[in-house]
């Protein structure tokens, strides 16, 4: 969840710092802090609230002297989100200051021991426990590499970090345990990071650090190190091809906004040497067996994806689909058959639970195949097979164009199997290929009405209290995640049903307070969506239905989209409704991209 960010070079650190916090601030932002060195002592700045808090702070300091620092944006889960536990923390004597994503599970026992050898606190954080059992693992050893080494080894639970030591100036110490953790590597200066955005303005040359892995790092130098053994590790750069202005907002009012309007992009890259000759082609894919069973594990939005990809590998691929939870899926007694595969989808490839179920996966010996969008990112690294989606990055909490790029790529797989497996219809794939290559031109075109009516609409529906988001087949998860996206930045109560499943108790909680927001479009379910909101609007419920030209479907509210292609009609129902939560928040003055107690990755359990 936290936000992490290390610096060392010929540049001033906190500017540096704080600049990379506030591209990671979608991580967490209870609160944030800096520590940096200032001749020989370590200097920390900490505030509680969101980065301009900690900004206001820093602004009377003289920093300019100190070209390494390490910074944190938090996203509380140990401790409550005020100044004292915000981070850095320190040990007892000053020598060790430290950041730290993730969760140390045994945080109590430790600081048992420690509070019996004397050492006292001044925090509710699992992290202040961290940063003095690896002092005292200094103190033992006599080596901070060693010393770290030592702690680690009686540490449980997950963690990133990265620490700087008086004695030490110039140099960072960072390792990871299930939570993520890469390098930024440039011409005399180096970054540590949570995530890429936080040094893509200086560099895009990327060391991602695995599991049990230590990271030594100064201006001009690095190294890597397996933190048990303590034996030199071989790592490689990679390349990253994102753009520096994709982290912008670019004269948008939010990164939220700013990433709906880019899914036109969005299908266009991931549509990029995909199609050739009139059949989709993905490489990643050619000399894996097309599964005779699919299990798909995913979280939040990538688990709506992954349910509405399952209406499509099962027609015409004619592959039986389980979607699952994560969560869930980790903590269940699973049954893997012969021929099963599992596919994983994340946006960032370092969500914990989705993590977990690749673990499960491999120890029973099945095939596994990463859905995500970020280049190197753990999931990446532990599947057998990774087809990345190419949004970009996402910096906005709330995920959008990401969910766009899952669909468009588990569109894209369910073609590629059922025309291997000769079960797509030549008709159905030349009609469906011949309508996506146009599809980007049309949502450019419709993105500017679509956000107006939502703007109208959101006026007149922002005093309800409770949202149903119904629909029916494919547009069941898209309901599923409208009302999602309608909690998560308004706040406003919302639940995706099935259409047809809320007469089974649900339809009790109708009203004329209650509104239903409908996914009502042309296709063979669109007799029984009718029939379903009838039984809305005798109860008095009012009923706002995206629909399709020429419907004769008596809405309170109709919003009629553009007809096109069959299953494409849903790349025009994910942007409304998320213009619809989008427009709403604003409305009612939410933070839409960083809404309360939500943080970007899920990356403790």
């Amino acid at each position: 969840m936290c936000g992490i960010i290390g610096y060392t070079g010929h540049r001033p650190a906190i500017p540096a710092i704080v600049e990379g916090l506030r591209r990671l601030e979608y991580r967490g932002y209870d609160s944030s802090g800096v520590a940096y060195e200032e001749g020989r002592e370590l200097r920390v700045v900490r505030a509680e609230g969101k980065l301009n808090a900690l900004d206001q702070k820093i602004s009377g300091l003289d920093t300019a002297g100190s070209v390494c620092g390490i910074g944190h944006t938090r996203w509380a889960t140990h401790g409550l989100p005020v100044e004292r536990n915000a981070h850095p923390h320190m040990d007892g004597k000053g020598r060790f200051a430290l950041v730290h994503n993730g969760i140390i599970e045994n945080y109590a026992e430790l600081k048992a021991e420690l509070m019996a050898e004397g050492e006292t606190f001044q925090s509710e954080t699992d992290t202040e426990v961290l940063v003095h059992v690896i002092a005292k693992g200094v103190r033992l050893t006599g080596d901070v590499r060693q010393g770290i080494s030592w702690a680690l080894d009686r540490v449980d639970g997950a963690y990133a970090f990265a620490l700087l030591s008086r004695e030490h100036p110039g140099k960072i110490w960072a390792s990871r345990k299930a939570s993520p953790l890469l390098m930024g590597i440039g011409t005399g200066e180096n970054f540590l990071a949570s995530d890429i955005p936080a040094f893509l303005l200086y560099t895009r040359e990327v060391v991602f650090l695995d599991n049990g892995e230590l990271a030594e790092v100064e201006a001009g130098s690095w190294r890597v190190f397996d933190v048990r053994s303590l034996e030199e590790k071989d790592k490689t750069p990679q390349h990253i091809a994102w753009d520096v202005q994709a982290a912008r907002k670019d004269g948008y009012k939010h990164f939220m906004l700013k990433e709906i309007f880019e899914q036109p992009k969005v299908v266009r890259d991931c549509l990029a040497g995909r199609i050739q000759r009139g059949r989709v082609t993905l490489p990643e894919l050619e000399d894996m067996p097309v599964p005779d069973r699919l299990t798909i594990v995913a979280c939040g939005t990538s688990y709506h994806a992954g349910l509405w990809a399952k209406y499509l590998l099962e027609a015409w691929a004619r592959i039986p689909v389980q979607v699952e939870i994560a969560s869930e899926f980790r903590y269940r007694d699973s049954v893997f058959l012969p021929g099963d595969a599992v596919l994983t989808i994340s946006q960032s490839g370092e969500t914990a639970d989705t993590l977990a179920a690749i673990r499960i996966a491999r120890e029973a010996g099945t095939p596994i195949l990463g859905l995500c969008n970020v280049v190197g990112s753990s999931i990446a690294r532990e599947s057998d097979r990774v087809v990345y989606t190419q949004a970009g990055p996402e910096i906005s909490v709330a995920s959008t164009k990401a969910m766009c790029s899952q669909m468009v790529l588990l569109l894209l797989m369910a073609l590629f199997w059922g025309d291997r497996k000769k079960t797509l219809p030549t008709d159905v794939r030349e009609r469906c290929l011949e309508a996506l290559t146009r599809l980007p031109d049309i949502l450019e075109a419709q993105l500017p009405a679509l956000r107006d009516r939502a703007g109208k609409l959101s006026q007149e529906y922002a005093d309800a209290r409770s949202f149903f988001f119904l629909g029916r087949g494919l547009y069941f998860p898209l309901a599923m995640e409208g009302a999602l996206k309608l909690k998560e930045i308004s706040y406003i109560h919302a639940e995706g049903y099935a259409a047809g499943e809320m007469k089974h108790g649900s339809i009790a909680l109708i009203d004329a307070h209650f509104p239903t927001f409908a996914m009502a479009l042309n296709d063979e379910l669109l007799q029984k969506v009718a029939s379903n909101l009838q039984e809305v609007q005798a109860r008095g419920g009012r009923v706002i239905a995206l629909v399709n030209p020429g419907a004769s479907l008596d809405a309170d509210d109709p919003w009629v989209l553009p007809e096109v292609w069959g299953p494409l009609k849903s790349f025009l129902v994910l942007p409304a409704v998320q213009l619809f939560a989008y427009e709403t928040a604003v409305y009612l003055g939410k933070d839409v991209d960083q809404p309360r107690n939500l943080a970007k990755s899920v990356t403790v359990e």
